[in-house]
């Protein structure tokens, strides 16, 4: 275990910061380089004395990214290792008790970063699994656009998921922490929003206050021009929220989470959402110019051949245009891990790269049959004179401009529709 490290005379040791997993552990983790003082952040992993593991434990394989990150780091590196993130509660004290990392903590305990990086004897702080967040971040170190966690944990229980017993149940930072972090990321120049979190569609249940109601206030902010959703749930479409359809400031892209299109399997699954009303809404949503994303597994325990088919034949009718698809990845202690009969892994790709083809050509589709005036934030050059962002429709596109535009808004009419994203000469 590397305990020690050395710090040039005057100079602050510093730290590398290794993020896995979603949105919220992006936010978590721009929350403790806001709270550094006593070390420098580094963004090369080479230059590091201390290294932070802000980890996931979506899945077994979440786990084991983590230990093969760990393993890889050992053979470079004498850097301090510190773990946090949902991996601290499931793996955290095995990796301890191994002599792999010098300490673990909870998310509730990011902001005592300074401190618990300087502890000379290794560690286990978890902290609160219920804490309400009063972090506040106003930059993000090589990011366009913002990430803003507004709520934490989950009350679903879907049988896949470990996820609500180690962030928690579901409960919403104060507005009026959410409101000043945003009001002050628009006066440092940032001008899209992405309001994330373990369930973000849940905010305000706890606080009698709505998702709809908080993004009306965030758009009255000066600098705010367009604000995004992480992944919602179905049920969490209230008529409120359908009266703000047609604001210009909301992205016209909308990610809800079905995980699957088979009734049976969503049964299996434990799912809130009943197929033939999603199928209703994503067609109102649809029919109002959005672009639709979802979730999907495959390879379930009980996926049958004539489960599969149901699920495509269903997938076929939805008006989807993105996916983010994974094959079933068993997650110790949750109900789905002893279920029957297991589903091959070869098979469960199979349906997986089924599916994205399918959701690629309505993608395609999508954007060749509406002629769409674009709005896209430039977020990173990508090669000599050719520049990437992504639209109000949540689709990427090639920029070729002689003039820099990283974090630049354009408008574009002419463009050239290709597969997997569009192209445009400016």
């Amino acid at each position: 275990m590397k305990t020690t490290y050395k710090k040039k005379e005057n100079m602050k040791p510093k730290v590398y910061f290794k993020t896995f997993g979603c949105r919220t552990n992006l936010y978590d983790s721009q929350a403790m380089v806001g709270a550094l003082k006593d070390y420098e952040v580094t963004l090369n992993e080479d230059e590091a004395d201390v290294v932070v593991l802000n980890s996931c434990t979506v899945t077994n394989g979440a786990d084991t990214h983590v230990r093969s990150y760990i393993s890889q780091l050992e053979k470079k590196s004498n850097a301090k290792l510190f773990l946090t993130g949902c991996g601290a509660h499931t793996k955290g004290e095995s990796l301890l008790r191994e002599g792999r990392i010098h300490g673990v903590f909870g998310q509730s305990e990011k902001l005592k970063i300074d401190t618990l990086l300087s502890k000379e004897k290794p560690f286990y702080e978890l902290g609160d699994i219920n804490y309400i967040d009063q972090s506040i971040v106003d930059d993000f170190v090589g990011k366009s656009r913002a990430f803003i966690k507004i709520q934490e944990g989950c009350d679903f229980r879907c049988s896949y998921c470990i996820i609500p017993f180690v962030r928690g149940d579901a409960r919403s930072i104060a507005e009026d922490k959410i409101l000043e972090q945003i009001t002050r990321l628009a006066l440092n120049g940032f001008g899209e929003f992405i309001l994330s979190g373990t369930n973000v569609g849940s905010y305000g249940k706890d606080t009698n206050t709505s998702m709809a109601k908080l993004m009306k206030k965030i758009s009255q902010i000066r600098g705010v021009r367009r604000i995004r959703l992480g992944s919602i749930e179905p049920i969490q479409i209230t008529d409120e929220f359908k009266e703000i359809l047609d604001e210009s400031w909301l992205e016209k892209h909308l990610h809800i989470a079905l995980q699957h299109t088979s009734p049976t399997m969503l049964k299996l699954m434990n799912r809130r959402n009943i197929y033939n009303q999603d199928r209703e809404l994503f067609e109102f949503l649809s029919d109002k110019g959005f672009a639709i994303g979802t979730d999907f597994i495959t390879g379930h325990p009980g996926e049958s051949e004539s489960i599969w088919d149901e699920a495509i034949k269903n997938i076929n009718l939805l008006p989807l245009t993105h996916l983010h698809a994974f094959t079933y990845s068993k997650r110790d202690n949750t109900p789905s891990s002893i279920m029957k009969p297991q589903i091959n892994g070869k098979l469960a790709k199979t349906r997986l790269h089924e599916i994205e083809n399918i959701v690629e050509e309505k993608n395609y589709n999508f954007r060749k049959i509406f002629n769409l005036q674009l709005e896209v934030l430039i977020e990173n050059k990508t090669g000599e004179n050719l520049y990437q962002g992504f639209d109000q429709y949540f689709n990427k596109i090639t920029v070729k401009s002689n003039e820099d535009l990283v974090g630049n808004w354009i408008n574009v009419s002419n463009y050239d529709v290709q597969k997997g994203n569009n192209y445009a000469e400016l």
